[in-house]
């Protein structure tokens, strides 16, 4: 017999001195950083991970080309231990495409800090799985498929931890048999890594007004599918980058294909998420993209063997929030560390696990909690991070204001102005000024885009890739996509921006069905990758992200 809802049993409550939120390459670096350093000082120290996907990694979507700065720092002898991380780029192409043709950018004109040399190509999935491996042996505990759903505050208003979610709860929000309830998981301090755009994150960015001051947080939406091709077009390290077609001037976004592993080639698309044509598909573009002449050849005879799509952070520093609040600190892309020039952000991620590991070890020491970690936010302005990415600071709204030929020299030439005098560049710090959901023009005034169909062999429809991405949510739950005004999207969205959800979705979770009464808005939530583009872009900022049942959502593999 089900449980009413308003006989639900208290939740039991489980200490610990650390409580992380979510096993992607900042948490994990922080929990082995944590045990690393009480065990040199003999300590005990209990912490926790936890995980909303179904084992670490499930989740995790990246190209991945990454420096191995972070690594070196938190396990200097990881050749020997075995990480997943043993093909070296070889090679960097640079090219800007046309509709027909493309050119290749020299080298030498690029930046140096755009250079690969000395990074790796990985599955970044397969790198959080082995730092989950380092983390266990070391002490710390990883619950996985429980998705923190709730923050937990004390009497005097600090985080002082998490609760997981329901388990077994219907559609209408009624326990069932099943029925299990979540759990109380409280710490000392509490740490956020649950990546770009996280739930808690938001909630905690806007009960402590984080980013008052700052300019606001810039997305763009990373689409990826890694294939197995043929030997002989396999060439292993190189690291091929392009902007320009098929997208227009006016917006921003670019391309990457990465060559590792055993014959495998790791292909992506970014479309920034401050475009402005409603009509714009993101997936579409992605698949139109793969038919240009310079980029067809290498998949011909090759096969397709994952799917997946992922909100990427691009504000850069001027939309890092505060990122210490009473009780608990913003890790990795939760707090907005990604270098977008350098499309790459596993390395901060890793670094800002072991500052805020360092920051809490002292403030145990001296037998603080629930206070405000200071030191983590000096480490970070004064250490790697800051030096990271305040010299391409300005690149994004360069590329923003100017479009991708204008825009992407102005800001190649600022990160030159770095290089030559550094923390000089321009001068100055552009401002993003608006959200990605502001810059939405109506749909009249935008250029419909005609699409061509999927051929099932190069491009594809997206279903048929959702599949390739073994996502699978328990059906009989409570969405996890809620909408603020259910009226919106067809009396505002659809004769407005012709309810662009049906387009930027890479899931197909939204769509508008007709009924005999008319216009219907239907989300089909079972699809969702958990790429957050809802929650960023909808122009009336009525969708909200949520955690959906622990364990739901994809299950990548390789990626």
């Amino acid at each position: 017999m089900a449980t009413a809802a308003s006989e639900l049993p208290a939740r039991e409550g489980m200490e610990f001195d650390v409580v992380v939120v979510g096993a992607g390459p900042a948490g994990l670096s922080a929990a082995i950083r944590l045990k690393q350093l009480a065990a040199q000082r003999g300590q005990e120290l209990s912490v926790v991970v936890i995980e909303k996907g179904s084992e670490p990694g499930a989740h995790i979507l990246s190209g991945a080309v990454i420096d191995p700065i972070g690594l070196d720092r938190l396990i200097p002898n990881w050749r020997e231990q075995g990480a997943p991380v043993s093909t070296a780029v070889t090679e960097d192409v640079f090219l800007y495409l046309g509709p027909a043709g493309e050119m290749r950018l020299p080298n030498f004109m690029m930046p140096p800090l755009m250079s690969n040399h000395g990074n790796f190509i990985v599955s970044l999935g397969e790198v959080v799985r082995w730092l989950a491996e380092q983390a266990t042996a070391l002490g710390v505990e990883i619950y996985s498929g429980f998705a923190a759903s709730e923050v937990l505050y004390d009497e005097n208003g600090a985080v002082c931890g998490v609760a997981t979610g329901d388990m077994g709860v219907d559609k209408d929000g009624v326990p069932k048999d099943t029925f299990t309830r979540g759990v109380e998981l409280t710490a000392k301090y509490t740490l956020i890594a649950e990546g770009a755009r996280g739930s808690l994150s938001k909630q905690l960015i806007s009960r402590f007004e984080l980013a008052k001051g700052r300019e606001p947080q810039k997305y763009g939406l990373g689409i990826k599918e890694l294939w197995e091709v043929k030997p002989e077009l396999h060439r292993p390290g190189l690291v091929q980058h392009s902007f320009g077609w098929p997208l227009d001037n006016a917006t921003g976004g670019g391309s990457f294909l990465y060559h590792y592993g055993n014959n495998l080639v790791s292909v992506g698309f970014v479309v920034h998420l401050n475009y402005k044509n409603p009509h714009l598909s993101p997936f579409e573009e992605f698949q139109r993209f793969k038919t240009h002449p310079a980029i067809r050849d290498v998949f011909a005879g090759g096969k397709r063997i994952a799917y997946g799509a992922r909100a990427i952070t691009e504000g850069g520093w001027q939309s890092v929030p505060e990122l210490v609040f009473p009780g608990g600190v913003l890790l990795g892309c939760a707090a907005g560390f990604v270098n977008v020039p350098r499309i790459k952000g596993s390395h901060n991620a890793i670094l800002s696990g072991i500052h805020a590991a360092d920051a809490v070890l002292e403030a145990l020491a001296s037998g603080r909690s629930h206070d405000r970690l200071e030191a983590y936010a000096t480490a970070v302005e004064n250490g790697p991070i800051a030096r990271d990415l305040k010299p391409v600071r300005n690149v994004k709204p360069l590329w923003s204001r100017f479009g991708t030929r204008i825009g992407v020299a102005l800001g190649g030439l600022d990160m030159w102005l770095n290089t030559l005098i550094p923390g000089v560049g321009f001068g100055f710090t552009l401002r993003h000024g608006r959200s990605d959901a502001a810059n939405m023009l109506p749909a009249s005034h935008a250029k419909p885009i005609a699409y061509p169909k999927p051929d099932g062999v190069l491009t594809f429809d997206r279903l048929t890739s959702v599949s390739f991405s073994a996502t699978n949510h328990e059906e009989d739950q409570p969405v996890h996509l809620r909408l603020t005004d259910p009226s919106i999207p067809v009396r505002i969205n659809l004769p407005e921006y012709a309810e662009p959800a049906q387009r930027y979705c890479p899931a197909g979770v939204y769509e508008i069905v007709q009924d005999a009464v008319g216009p219907r808005f239907q989300i089909n939530a079972q699809n969702c990758v958990h790429c957050k583009t809802c929650d960023i872009k909808d122009p009336a900022q009525n969708i909200t992200w949520v955690c959906p049942e622990g364990g739901g959502g994809p299950n990548y593999a390789g990626m």
